[in-house]
């Protein structure tokens, strides 16, 4: 069984339909990611899975017993009015397991009382001192086994990976920031671990680093996840299915983004092809009806037309895809859902209903973006020598003697603030150097992109924003912003009052208009729906200037950076290459740190691991043993009680048992087993990624479908095979 089921989910505003006819389930374990473009509803969405709102529409089953976690967008509110501070709210999960702690401390007093009153052999002490240790023994197991010993290293362990140092720990929940609370949260929901975890944009308040350690964490996450982020490459590494939220409803796919823009693209031509199909067979119908209407085969003439009518309606109601589905499974089967009234028997009114048909489209609207071009410009973009840059006695960031030149594209990335942000205010003459020398070269047209969007005018109206920026007239300036579909009153709309997906539209508006031959970007993708972060995309990679990048948006940088310049800890580090080639370097750099270690590093016992980690536990073993055999031939029984409460103490704090060796050499011998799995799993997915590519040159629809599938099904072992390893890895490891 599922663990959450939704049919026929719809939701409406008054007269609004937000989205109707949802229906989807989420199996134990999935991964799935939900994408849509802004205003679709996925957050309403999210909010009706976690029962948090109902639906207008349909209803909704969760197993018996499942636990779901919901993570707001923003979470202002997230804690309301409870006093305290960060790390008591990262107690709160394991308050049982707190209880069981105190009452183990509680038992281990009561032993230790118990052997200092006792008068020796008395049975009836010895009787009470054997009840304490058996319960003690019970409940110690049970604490063990819910992992008593480890959280305190699990709340470290998701507080610093999501980017909370230990000197916020103890700040007060009252005064952490909207987006601190909003992580505050998730860190929350991590440590809870509920069986269906919904996250809605949970990367939008994380770093790279943060953002990185989250698709580690899920990936090796027991439950079900359902996650909405415009996060395209968090998407790729995360999920194994995709839901896609529109107008008609939602599209399913299998595999992770990358798959899903192909399949997508392959499943709307499919659908185009169905259209001039069944739009050339009724138009032949038609003009079979016409022609015989009024001969000796009128009777048959008006059973075609009564069945044209029905099924004309039934695609009019239910999309191209009922056509297959009546041939399929038949009238009754496929349209039973479908409302579709009483279709006219009038031949002149079944032929306009056939013209009105309207050739489905693989995307909703898009952004018509196209950046003028500027002059050529210097070869030599920007120079910095010996640049310092940051504000009066605050440095932030020191860079090598760099020459920016033309035509390249840089991805500047680093954590939240480190400086990025100022250095590219740095490059645009907002702020002087602190030290150092700066040329930006002559004939430089500067295309900026400010992340606050604060370089637009909130008293101005979007129409006013370009009239401003341009020599257009008013019309002029209407069909530029019908481009970035503003339209009709929109474009009257003040600034103040736009969303920040709208900001972003109206910005790259202006950035259009500017005639630049260098973009400087922060942030572009913030508030872009995946859609717009696609034209995004398309765009700059068609630009013929130079590009500065700043982003979060690991995927926009993959494709379009051709050089990486790292800025973190007060200095700025150039990587040539792509950020999936900077990847692979940053791997195989940890791959031989980590082969050092085990070869011998300073500190490393003979075994290949720190002689600190075999330090410790074995006397708490040997105590425990000594106390559970009755100790040596010559202790009295005072002797032995005290020996046990002893070896006890120490036992509840030594962790567990080392493994046998014949238990290490079969958990290497899986590690290495699921290592060739996935090697194997990789080059299936490789061929057929080629396979796809070869199917779409040739035009090959039914090719592509195929290729497709096998290739999501050859990604998706690979994430479920990574997912055993990395646990069966860090198992050994810890061994």
């Amino acid at each position: 069984m599922s663990l959450l089921s939704a049919n026929g989910l719809a939701m409406r505003f008054g007269a609004d339909d937000l989205f109707g006819g949802v229906t989807v389930s989420v199996p134990h374990g999935a991964r799935i990611g939900l994408v849509g473009p802004n205003g679709i509803g996925k957050t309403t969405l999210l909010l009706i899975l976690a029962g948090e709102m109902s639906p207008s529409a349909g209803s909704i089953a969760v197993a018996k017993g499942a636990r779901i976690g919901y993570l707001k967008q923003e979470a202002m509110a997230a804690f309301g009015d409870r006093g305290g501070v960060l790390y008591d709210e990262m107690l709160a999960p394991f308050a049982a397991l707190r209880a069981d702690e105190a009452q183990l401390a509680e038992l281990e007093h009561a032993m230790a009382d118990a052997h200092a009153e006792s008068s020796g052999d008395a049975p009836a002490d010895a009787l009470a001192n054997d009840a304490l240790v058996e319960r003690y023994g019970r409940l110690q197991a049970a604490f063990e086994l819910a992992g008593g010993y480890t959280y305190p290293q699990r709340i470290r362990h998701v507080l610093l990976g999501l980017g909370f140092g230990e000197s916020a720990w103890q700040q007060p929940l009252a005064q952490l920031s909207g987006g601190q609370k909003t992580r505050a949260l998730l860190a929350r929901l991590l440590l809870e671990a509920p069986d269906l975890l919904i996250l809605d944009e949970p990367t939008n308040h994380l770093d790279i680093r943060a953002i990185e350690w989250l698709e580690g964490m899920l990936a090796g996450w027991p439950g079900a996840v359902v996650v909405v982020s415009h996060d395209r490459f968090f998407l790729d590494r995360v999920v194994g299915h995709i839901w896609e939220l529109g107008r008609g409803g939602m599209e399913t796919y299998r595999g992770n983004y990358s798959a899903y823009v192909q399949q997508r693209e392959a499943r709307w031509e499919l659908r185009r092809k169905q259209y001039k199909a069944v739009k050339e067979r009724f138009e032949k119908e038609i003009d079979y009806i016409k022609r015989f209407i009024d001969s000796q085969n009128t009777a048959q003439a008006i059973g075609r037309l009564r069945r044209l009518g029905r099924e004309v309606e039934a695609l009019h109601a239910g999309g191209i895809e009922m056509a297959a589905a009546i041939e399929g499974k038949g009238w009754a089967r496929a349209t039973g859902d479908l409302d579709l009234g009483r279709s006219s028997m009038n031949v002149d009114y079944v032929a306009m209903r056939v013209g009105q048909l309207r050739e489905p489209s693989g995307a909703l609207e898009r952004m018509r973006l196209k950046i003028k071009a500027g002059p050529r410009g210097p070869d030599i973009v920007v120079r910095s020598r010996a640049l310092v840059v940051g504000y009066p006695g605050a440095p932030l960031v020191t860079l090598p003697d760099l020459e920016l030149r033309r035509g390249a594209r840089v991805g500047v990335l680093g954590p939240n603030g480190a400086g990025k942000t100022t250095l590219l205010k740095t490059v645009l003459g907002q702020l002087p150097p602190l030290e150092g020398d700066l040329k930006v070269g002559d004939s430089i047209v500067v295309g900026y992109f400010a992340q606050a969007r604060d370089d637009l005018a909130d008293d101005d109206t979007v129409i006013d924003t370009v009239l401003n920026r341009s020599q257009f007239s008013p019309g002029e300036a209407r069909n530029c912003l019908a481009g970035f579909l503003f339209r009709e009153d929109d474009v009257f709309k003040k600034v103040s009052a736009l969303s920040g997906g709208e900001r972003g539209r109206l910005a790259l508006a202006v950035l259009a208009l500017q005639g630049a031959n260098l973009l400087v970007l922060d942030e572009p993708t913030n508030h872009l729906d995946i859609q717009a972060q696609e034209v995004l995309e398309d765009v700059v990679n068609g630009f013929q200037g130079t590009v500065l990048l700043v982003t979060h948006d690991r995927y926009l940088v993959d494709r379009l950076a051709t050089m990486l310049w790292w800025v973190a800890d007060g200095r700025l580090t150039v990587h040539d290459g792509t950020y999936a080639d900077w990847q692979a370097r940053q791997a195989g750099q940890a791959g031989r740190t980590g082969q050092a270690t085990a070869a011998g590093a300073p500190g490393a016992g003979s075994n290949g691991r720190g002689a600190s980690r075999a330090a410790g536990p074995p006397a708490s073993r040997a105590a425990t043993d000594r106390a559970a055999s009755g100790g040596g031939r010559n202790a009295t029984a005072a002797d032995r009680d005290a020996a046990l409460v002893d070896g006890i103490r120490r036992a509840a704090t030594a962790g567990p048992p080392p493994r046998s060796k014949n238990e290490l050499r079969r958990l290497a011998d899986h590690v290495a087993a699921l290592e060739d799995a996935i090697a194997g799993a990789e080059a299936r997915a490789a061929f057929h990624a080629e396979a796809v590519q070869r199917a779409s040159e040739a035009g090959d629809v039914d090719g592509i479908r195929e290729a497709t599938t096998a290739m999501a099904a050859a990604e998706a072992e690979v994430a479920a095979r990574m997912a055993e390893w990395e646990a069966a890895a860090a198992e050994l490891d810890g061994a």
